[in-house]
């Protein structure tokens, strides 16, 4: 398990969970209630890749950080459940974390997020 998930050198996240399975990167935070405030989940794909996601069976929205492979932000979006986000190209990661923090730590376009390499 990571110890941290930085930006600018705030800590967004020390309870991380890693997605690396296509099975886990499906169910991803389906059928979860809740998750906990320090709380972030990543999804590592294999190679870059168009990356679309969807908030089948969610019950609660979250902020989603797309990142390129050297891990800078590309793209962002406040998801609601029952919702999705378009495609988005040469993705290596996916952030999953609570409703906010994108705002909370004043997340950027272009800006690099720090975690250890998984």
């Amino acid at each position: 398990m990571l110890q941290r998930l930085r930006y600018n050198s705030l800590e967004i996240a020390k309870n991380i969970e890693i997605c690396r399975t296509l099975t886990s990167q499906m169910i991803g935070l389906m059928f979860r209630s809740h998750i906990p405030a320090d709380y972030a989940m990543i999804f590592v794909m294999k190679k870059p890749a168009s990356i679309g996601i969807h908030m089948l069976f969610m019950r609660f929205p979250i902020d989603v950080i797309f990142l390129n492979e050297e891990k800078i932000i590309v793209a962002m979006a406040h998801l609601k459940p029952w919702t999705g986000h378009k495609s988005m190209k040469n993705i290596k990661y996916i952030i999953e974390t609570n409703p906010g923090a994108i705002e909370r730590y004043e997340l950027s376009i272009g800006g690099q997020m720090e975690f250890e390499d998984i």
